[in-house]
């Protein structure tokens, strides 16, 4: 028996219109969906009714949809599965007013739907505006765990200049910490080519942290290529991140000899901040340099330094 997977709790906020539409929803895998032109959808408001069947073809993507790339592979498997058990959860689109229909939620699946060969989907229409339709797109995104560290980035970044949102208001719309969606963000200060390799799969987000807590671009885009290059795993580059760190700090206090134990100290810094730390200093004194590069940023240090 197929499991049905939940919309998630920033998703289902934002569809909610007080018409009890999620109850649709959890029965649309058991009822006979009316086709559009019924004189049930345009007179009644019966909750069940607002399921219609439409061609597949009349759904057209929504221009804010933040994914572009459709793995084939996975396509194809979700085609397979939907040949077996159907479309569970119904598509949501809006009317564009020229006999098509913007897909607010559900690209995937109607993407899928074609190559299963379904001539019709089930679909809920909903009267939203620009706004909200670019915000439910991008949430429906974000909410899924196998989308692209960059992307996801991206999709952040849209929806927070697109709604004039916050960090912070941007966490609770879309049910995330603050702390993760800070880090993602910050993925988008690195040169695009460095983005280019994490959103191909070449380099994870670790790697990225880790290539973020260098300042000199020289000495990052060399770490880059090492990490291309060497296949460095992520703790590898964490080590030489800090090491291009102690050097830097090294040619400021000529003739000063760093304590492993320092080195270690500074390390775990590194990776509990996710950014660059010096530690200047011996044994007995010294003192602690965290770099930030914005004011949510420096939000999100103190968040976890206050934790």
């Amino acid at each position: 028996m197929a499991r049905r997977i939940g919309l998630g709790r920033g998703l289902e906020a934002l569809l909610d219109n007080n018409d009890e539409s999620s109850d649709a929803q959890n029965t649309a895998a058991n009822i006979p969906f009316p086709a559009l032109d019924t004189a049930i959808y345009s007179s009644t408001k019966n909750k069940l009714h607002d399921i219609v069947q439409l061609s597949a073809d009349k759904l057209i993507p929504n221009p804010g949809q933040p994914r572009k790339n459709f793995d084939e592979t996975e396509m194809n498997e979700l085609a397979d599965s939907i040949k077996t058990y159907g479309i569970i959860q119904p598509i949501i689109a809006a009317d564009a007013g020229d006999g098509s229909y913007i897909i607010i939620a559900g690209e995937r699946r109607t993407r899928a739907a074609k190559i299963a060969g379904l001539g019709t989907v089930p679909v809920i229409i909903r009267d939203y505006t620009d706004q909200k339709r670019m915000e439910i797109s991008l949430v429906e995104n974000i909410q899924r765990s196998d989308l692209n560290p960059i992307v996801e980035a991206a999709a952040y970044k849209n929806l927070m200049d697109y709604s004039n949102l916050s960090q912070d208001e941007l966490a609770m719309k879309v049910g995330k910490n603050r702390s993760t969606v800070a880090n993602a963000l910050r993925l988008l200060k690195l040169p695009v080519e460095i983005q280019k390799s994490i959103e191909e799969g070449n380099i994870s987000s670790g790697h990225a942290r880790a290539l973020l807590s260098v300042n000199d671009e020289k000495a990052r885009d060399k770490l880059f290529r090492e990490i291309l290059a060497d296949k460095v795993s992520v703790r590898q580059a964490e080590k030489k991140a800090a090491s291009l760190g102690e050097k830097k700090n090294a040619k400021k206090t000529p003739g000063s000899k760093r304590p492993p134990e320092i080195d270690a100290m500074t390390e775990k810094f590194i990776n509990k901040l996710g950014t660059k730390v010096i530690i200047e200093g011996d044994m007995n004194k010294g003192r602690i340099l965290i770099d930030y590069y914005s004011m949510e940023d420096l939000e999100r240090l103190y968040e976890i330094l206050g934790s």
